[in-house]
């Protein structure tokens, strides 16, 4: 029997340890082990690598997705049949499937569909999502590296920003990823553990006031010289509607987001004539390896191998889950959840772990433990030496 591992949705800086975990763990324990390139993309086209004997030592220090990784949402009886008839032929028994809230969707309709074919399939979940808004777990791998990122950036633009303000640009926004939850836009608060961070910080869980949020920044400036915003792609106004929205949706029916902070920009100039600048960090958050959390790698290395040991252990049809057993010092244990409880479900950043513009002291307790520990890639003349799989 063999079992299959791919990636699906948004890469992170730390999905790959994921994969390092399912392959050796699989290794260790007899399976034949392989790997859908582009996920369920590529595995309708039966693009398989045999990991069997691959060194995978360095997929520890690579970021984004090493396998590849796709969007596609299995709708079609055709794809579904099809991709069971590949199942069949090659004798897929296990398949571990690394997302978050879309990729757990799929993952559990392909375990429903293999009951109703009587298919022996048994699907692990391995959560994945710097967005942090999966449901029953305590955290997400890939979260604590882009918290971590986040949280540099807004440090070192804001000392920027406050050596240019008496003549030049005196507010700086920067728009971070976040459809429905503010966990990684409220990680831009968590410089202040240190004296400085994101001095207004606009969440998609309030909805959004243009009036109120002048008055903040001009409250910021009047008394500082100066304003560092952070601001989620998906803040919403008090009817619903996104303050940035580009008009289309992808494959899962979410509409694509994009421009908030230069349309949050516009509005300070406008009713406040103040010079500002824009950064969109996009990608760089999410795959900034350079900066990843050592926690982070090590949990998700943890995830990918508790999801074969699950499977080995007749537990499937499930997501693995962690959950947080102190705070100090900071302690978890793996569990695991029934996918169908995660798919296509959002967590939202909880009410206590904000107030209006800012973090509480609730939040630093729970993110702080997160980003801690460096894992720095190998150098090679003077730049990260990632390594790359031919994935033709």
């Amino acid at each position: 029997m063999k079992a299959l591992y791919a990636q699906s949705g948004g890469v992170t800086s730390v999905i790959n340890a994921s994969a390092y975990g399912v392959i050796d763990e699989a290794r260790k324990n007899g399976l034949e082990i392989y790997v859908g390139i582009n996920g369920v993309t590529g595995i309708l086209k039966e693009k398989f690598l045999d990991v069997s004997t691959l060194d995978i030592e360095f997929l520890k220090y690579t970021p984004a997705g090493a396998f590849g990784s796709c969007r596609k949402k299995l709708k079609s009886e055709s794809d579904i049949e099809k991709l069971f008839d590949i199942f069949r032929k090659n004798d897929i028994r296990y398949f571990f499937y690394n997302g978050g809230n879309d990729s757990m969707d799929t993952a559990w309709r392909l375990q429903i569909e293999a009951q109703k074919r009587g298919y022996e399939l048994k699907v692990v979940g391995v959560p994945k999502t710097i967005d942090n808004d999966l449901p029953h777990t305590d955290h997400c791998p890939g979260y604590g590296s882009s918290a971590k990122y986040i949280a540099v950036s807004m440090m070192e633009a804001a000392l920027d920003l406050r050596s240019m303000y008496v003549d030049s640009t005196q507010v700086f926004v920067m728009e971070i990823m976040g459809r429905h939850a503010g966990w990684l836009a409220a990680a831009a608060g968590l410089g202040w553990v240190n004296g400085i961070g994101a001095d207004v910080i606009l969440l998609p869980e309030q909805p959004f006031n243009k009036d109120e949020f002048i008055v903040a920044v001009d409250n910021v400036v009047s008394k500082k010289g100066y304003c560092a915003i952070a601001v989620a792609e998906g803040i919403k106004y008090p009817d619903g509607f996104f303050v940035s929205d580009m008009g289309f949706t992808d494959s899962f029916g979410n509409r694509q987001l994009g421009g908030v902070g230069f349309t949050i920009a516009g509005m300070v100039r406008s009713e406040l004539g103040l010079k500002t600048h824009v950064a969109i960090p996009d990608y760089l958050q999410r795959s900034g390896k350079h900066i990843s959390s050592a926690t982070d790698v090590e949990e998700a290395e943890m995830c990918g191998r508790m999801a074969v040991r699950y499977a080995l252990d007749d537990n499937y049809g499930v997501m693995v889950t962690m959950e947080r057993i102190s705070d100090e010092p900071y302690q978890i244990k793996y569990s695991s959840v029934p996918l169908n409880l995660v798919a296509e479900q959002t967590k939202m950043l909880p009410k206590d772990y904000f107030d209006k513009y800012s973090v509480t002291e609730k939040f630093f307790k729970y993110a702080l433990p997160l980003i801690q520990g460096e894992f720095y890639p190998p150098f090679k003349n003077g730049l990260p030496d990632y390594k790359l799989i031919d994935l033709k």
